[in-house]
């Protein structure tokens, strides 16, 4: 617990230089499983990335850390991240899962997105998998909108 505590400073320390607004948002995300897809912010640039899947019943949550492009829109952030998923039915099984994509906030309250999902299956047999591929469609429940790049 320890090493992922200091992992984690590090990267926010080293982060430090980005600065984003961070929103409370929920939706509904596509890919061979739709599910609920949330973002709550943890801090300026990182933020939890719950998923709940419906086809077979599971939970995901990523740990973001949000970029933009220098110059870029205001709206459009990169994102890699790292999570466990947990999913249940006639099997239990347990993956660890990284989180890449990309997604652009409107002026008005809407946030869609695209990410890639692989993971490796560490119960029942340990397996890469790489088909978790999503396209999101979230409402903002904050008002922060903007993602810059401070100087």
């Amino acid at each position: 617990m320890k090493k992922y505590l200091f992992l984690v400073m590090f990267l926010s320390i080293g982060l430090g230089s980005l600065q984003a607004q961070s929103n409370l948002e929920a939706g509904i995300r596509f890919s061979n499983q739709v599910s609920l897809d949330m973002t709550i912010p943890v801090g300026m640039a990182p933020r939890l990335h719950p998923t709940v899947y419906f086809d077979r019943f599971g939970v995901g949550a990523y740990f973001d850390w949000m970029f933009a492009i220098s110059g870029g829109p205001s709206g459009l952030k990169f994102y890699p991240g790292l999570g466990p998923e947990f999913f249940f039915g006639n099997s239990f099984d347990f993956d660890i899962a990284g989180n890449f994509g990309a997604e652009y906030s409107f002026d008005f309250p809407l946030t869609l997105g695209f990410d890639w999902r692989p993971g490796f299956r560490v119960s029942n047999g340990f397996a890469f998998k790489s088909s978790n591929w999503g396209f999101m469609a979230r409402i903002r429940l904050g008002k922060g909108v903007k993602f810059v790049k401070s100087n």
